[in-house]
């Protein structure tokens, strides 16, 4: 027809072009918004910041954080131990040569920006020495057994003795030498006095 115009079917059938169901927003840069944060090491002066606070420089909230102090704590005891020596006795003198077992776990924890340390350890140490047995002097070993002790509890502890080599001896004898190597215990929880005033120093 003329001045007209026929649409085709294959037009008017025809599916508008697809659209993405996918929304997403991307941030408009602009030359006055603020820049994306960059991570930065801390340093001296943020370290000096708040010298009172307690705890690692990141944890400045205070929330709870513990330290692992069991190598510290473990060459310690046995530092401290050793340092008691020998004692004389009335028919004898004995020493402390070993510490053959020394297990446990010591730590420190800092909590609401408040320190709190504790430990809990047990410990056999070799001693050796010698006595007046019979009129003659003989020499004899044993060891010395402190169950689990822990922090605030040393007016309470209490050690073993195992003596080695006294098939022979009289009960008598064995009683004294047994007697005489439980006074090691005295030294010996001073030394651990020590440890647990260092121990709070941490």
């Amino acid at each position: 027809m003329e001045g007209g115009g026929v649409v085709s079917s294959e037009k008017q059938n025809a599916e508008p072009p697809a659209t993405s169901s996918y929304t997403y927003w991307v941030r408009d840069v602009k030359k006055d918004a603020a820049p994306l944060p960059v991570p930065r090491k801390l340093t001296d002066q943020d370290l000096s910041v708040g010298s009172n606070h307690l705890g690692s420089a990141w944890n400045k909230a205070g929330t709870w954080e513990e330290k692992n102090l069991n190598k510290w704590a473990t060459d310690r005891i046995k530092e401290l131990v050793l340092s008691v020596g020998s004692l004389e006795f009335s028919s004898g003198k004995a020493e402390i040569a070993e510490v053959s077992r020394c297990i446990g776990d010591a730590f420190l924890v800092t909590v609401r920006n408040k320190k709190r340390v504790g430990y809990t350890y047990e410990i056999t140490l070799k001693v050796k020495g010698e006595w007046l047995v019979g009129g003659e002097k003989k020499r004899f070993s044993g060891n010395l057994d402190l169950a689990e002790f822990s922090f605030g509890e040393l007016d309470d502890l209490q050690v073993e003795v195992r003596l080695n080599e006294a098939k022979d001896l009289l009960v008598e004898d064995k009683q004294r030498i047994h007697q005489d190597m439980k006074m090691f215990l005295k030294p010996i929880c001073e030394k651990l006095q020590e440890f647990e005033a260092e121990l709070k120093e941490r």
